[in-house]
């Protein structure tokens, strides 16, 4: 019975990601109602803590960008890629990551893919090197960011087994980080150059240098007053977390218990959006229109359907998969890092592969320190070439550079990824060891 289940729950994430948009999620919701309907299994409870931070989150980035904050900020990367276009292949997934740690989602690397393209193309860089290595960068800066939904769902299910906000950003952060630097001194090594590249010689490139104005773009004070506060809200977070003392408490079964980080993860950033809305002035209609919010629904949306899913599979059929690897991977604790891997590909999420996996290996016994050892091994979104920021990166490279191969796997961002989400697990690992 368990293998026909397993056909549902792989032909529900078949159809989501073949269909794309909110069709991850709904089709998850369908998947989940034949579980319960047909094969009588009780759903779990639905991920209510990660659902409520990522809608806070996406709420406050994208009361960021209708106030202009995130263009300001993009006005800012571009001016730092223009100034070094010969290291552009180390800095922008620098700038990217960065980026992507203050706004908690890779979705914002939309502003910035059209100026690595155009620069690259400019300064004669083989535009695949910096553009697939953006890509990656965003992913691999979602688990390190303080805000996003991957992180929020670690602090839920690793706070009982003493392991906080804090914890996670010192290991996640220096290994993904270690992760994306050694794979740009790979990928700046990979394909033919430029002006070298059959695919590009093919083409009829439009050889007019393409600059955008940035004297003229105009910067209005509340875009400056928007970052700042927004600013201040992450601050505000990082510190909640690694200080409980600074957050409200109250007695519960004679002792004081601090406020749960989800529920201030979310009210920080709630309050954020709401001075942010107050002190400059924004119609809060215009909100719902941003691209950062129209794309955090979405998540919203697939974390609700395939999450829910994959947690009620794996926590109707516990027994007899844990009766299967328990043995294998208590023995080598690192082999979860590989069924992580794969069904991050399955999922094309990492807060749902986490949803979805992470309680297994905490039934499974295995310590807080060695699961965040492993997490890195979540990124494999980039396994097959149909993310949505793969695909724009590949759309807007006009040398035809960025591209899937002729057997699919063997895509620009393969390589990169594989080395950024392999560094990144055995930095975590061994600072993990070192830490704990």
């Amino acid at each position: 019975m368990i293998w026909i289940q397993m056909v549902v729950v792989l032909f529900a994430i078949f159809l989501g990601t073949r269909l794309q948009g909110i069709s991850l999620g709904i089709m998850g919701g369908l998947g989940l109602a034949i579980l319960a309907f047909f094969f009588h299994i009780k759903p779990t409870n639905p991920p209510i803590d990660v659902l409520m931070i990522v809608t806070a989150v996406v709420t406050a980035s994208g009361t960021l960008e209708t106030a202009g904050g995130l263009r300001y900020l993009t006005t800012l990367a571009e001016g730092l890629i223009r100034k070094y276009p010969h290291r552009i292949t180390f800095i922008s997934p620098l700038v990217v990551y960065l980026f992507t740690f203050l706004g908690g989602t890779g979705h914002t690397i939309y502003a910035l893919l059209p100026v690595i393209a155009d620069v690259a193309k400019d300064v004669g860089v083989r535009p695949s090197r910096p553009l697939s290595m953006a890509v990656i960068a965003a992913q691999q800066a979602v688990l390190a960011s303080p805000i996003s939904a991957p992180t929020a769902l670690v602090v839920g299910l690793l706070a009982p087994h003493g392991i906080g906000l804090l914890d996670i950003l010192k290991i996640c952060i220096p290994a993904t980080l270690g992760g994306i630097v050694l794979a740009a001194f790979v990928t700046n090594k990979l394909g033919k150059e430029l002006h070298e590249d059959p695919e590009f010689l093919k083409r009829e490139v439009q050889q007019e240098k393409i600059q955008q104005d940035m004297a003229a773009a105009s910067v209005s004070s509340s875009a400056k007053r928007a970052v700042g506060i927004f600013m201040l809200g992450i601050v505000s977070v990082i510190l909640l977390g690694a200080f409980k003392s600074l957050r409200p408490s109250w007695e519960i079964n004679d002792l004081m218990q601090p406020m749960a980080m989800p529920l201030v993860i979310a009210i920080m950033m709630l309050a954020t959006a709401a001075l942010i809305v107050l002190l400059c002035h924004l119609n809060p209609k215009e909100i719902a229109k941003s691209n950062v919010f129209t794309s955090g629904i979405q998540a919203v949306i697939a974390i609700l359907g395939i999450s829910w899913l994959g947690d009620t599979f794996i926590e109707a059929n516990k027994a007899e998969i844990l009766a299967a690897v328990q043995a294998q991977i208590m023995q080598a604790p690192w082999q979860f890092s590989l069924l992580l891997f794969l069904m991050s590909i399955l999922l094309v999420s990492q807060a749902a592969t986490i949803r979805a996996i992470m309680p297994l290996g905490i039934a499974l016994g295995l310590p807080g320190a060695a699961l965040l050892a492993v997490l890195p091994a979540v990124n494999g979104v980039f396994f097959i070439p149909n993310y949505p920021t793969m695909l724009a990166a590949m759309n807007l490279d006009s040398t035809g550079t960025t591209r899937v191969g002729r057997f699919v796997l063997n895509h620009s961002f393969m390589i990169p990824g594989l080395v950024a989400t392999t560094t990144a697990v055995a930095i975590a690992g061994g600072v993990a060891k070192f830490l704990f």
